[in-house]
């Protein structure tokens, strides 16, 4: 039965909802959680190590870590594998280009692919940066997020790289979240407008929320 649902176009765009829902679950936390950054360096670094113990004693440390991380890396993987195969049987339902373009088709929905391309690039670039720090520009320091933060947003290519990321996510999000909500019934006549704006927020906040602490580091508000 599993196999006849990820073997149906109706189940693989289900799974690219859910697993979009889970990432963007996780944004809006992450993003809450980067904006510590403007309350100084000891409570960042603090949050930073708190992310390490959450559920201790019971989860030992990093457990809980990791466990998100599981969940993150499993939900990104079926979010692209069902893009590209969406992406692929679509062409080949169709393997001529429309005469005509769709008048309606929002700049975000004729870019979802090459912004799904830029931000699976980015995350790479991100997690080799901040996390493993093995792409960090000068001395990361394992354990001060601050620091290593103030670091990368003090290079021209980490704003450049980090603001160009998160315009494509604003926009992934903006027809995504509202595709998410078609796919899963939630859509109607009724609510499609409440549903778009929802979206257009969404992606409005997020994407500020993100670009803001690149541009703390740019100002000196962050340093």
């Amino acid at each position: 039965m599993a196999r006849t649902v990820w073997d149906s176009t109706l189940g693989k765009k289900t799974v690219m909802a859910v697993s979009g829902l889970i990432m963007l679950l996780y944004l809006v936390a992450h993003m809450i959680g980067n904006l510590k950054i403007y309350f100084g360096a000891g409570e960042f670094n603090a949050y930073g190590h708190w992310l390490r113990t959450v559920g201790e004693p019971f989860m030992h440390y990093e457990w809980t870590l990791w466990l998100i991380r599981v969940v993150l890396l499993v939900a990104v993987v079926a979010h692209a594998t069902s893009a590209y195969q969406l992406s692929r049987r679509d062409i080949k339902a169709r393997p001529s280009k429309y005469v005509h373009k769709k008048p309606r088709a929002s700049y975000a929905t004729r870019t979802m692919r090459w912004g799904g391309i830029i931000l699976g690039l980015f995350i790479v670039w991100h997690i080799l940066d901040l996390t493993t720090g093995t792409a960090h520009p000068g001395g990361f320091q394992q354990g001060r997020p601050y620091q290593n933060v103030v670091d990368t947003f003090s290079t021209w290519y980490g704003n450049v790289v980090y603001i160009v990321a998160m315009l494509a996510l604003g926009l992934h999000i903006r027809h995504g979240f509202w595709s998410a909500a078609q796919t899963l019934g939630v859509g109607s006549r009724s609510r499609d407008r409440a549903l778009k704006t929802v979206a257009n927020v969404l992606a409005l906040l997020l994407t500020a929320g993100f670009i803001a602490v690149p541009v703390g580091v740019m100002t000196g508000v962050v340093s």
